[in-house]
């Protein structure tokens, strides 16, 4: 297998996101790839964080994961991208991030590497889908490959959706079938990922 290198790069205010990115971490690094998990700035201001003892818990409790860089972007060759659902669209603290790039996109360097995402939202129909397709949209700025879990694995008929891992918030933190969900998805990242590598070395 072609070696992988694998960034998940992620926003979370609660820790639903949080645990879902560290799934898709395990998965990735249990098939093989090298991994970074990074999470981007906290934007919001102090007293909007102070106002939810969970959302400022949260930013205590992963202090020490590492914020996501341009160099996390360039170093590998396939990201996974997660996310809370704002009005069915990414959070604005992950779109912020993104829209730095703008430098990397124009030289070309965001391009041929493999994308996917995941999110959670607080009710079932609360914009799972919408959030991952609307990061769909940059990622086809990007002239990425876009890798989504699909119907691959039996799990994926037990959590139903084949954009992207997705998590209702509002029941809790994130159910061993959804993390199982996010591995998968990391695993199909990283074989996609591997064949494509070695079928461009060829």
């Amino acid at each position: 297998m072609e070696p992988v290198n694998v960034a998940v790069i992620y926003y979370s205010a609660t820790g639903r996101v949080h645990a879902l990115a560290r799934a898709v971490a395990e998965g990735a690094e249990k098939a093989g790839a090298d991994v970074r998990l990074r999470k981007v700035a906290e934007s919001a201001p102090p007293e909007a964080v102070g106002s939810s003892p969970e959302w400022a818990a949260h930013l205590r409790e992963t202090a020490d994961v590492a914020e996501a860089g341009h160099d996390d972007l360039l170093w590998a060759d396939a990201v996974l991208f997660g996310t809370p659902t704002r009005f069915g669209n990414p959070a604005s603290q992950l779109r912020a991030f993104i829209e730095t790039t703008g430098p990397l996109w124009f030289q070309g360097k965001l391009a041929d590497k493999v994308y996917s995402a995941f999110t959670a939202a607080n009710t079932a129909h609360g914009g799972h889908e919408s959030t991952i397709l609307a990061l769909g949209n940059t990622f086809y700025h990007w002239g990425g490959v876009i890798v989504p879990p699909g119907y691959t694995d039996p799990v994926q008929f037990e959590t139903g959706n084949p954009y992207g891992t997705s998590h209702v918030a509002g029941n809790g933190m994130p159910s061993e079938v959804t993390l199982q969900a996010a591995r998968h998805q990391a695993r199909r990242v990283v074989d996609t990922t591997s064949r494509l590598k070695a079928g461009r070395a060829a």
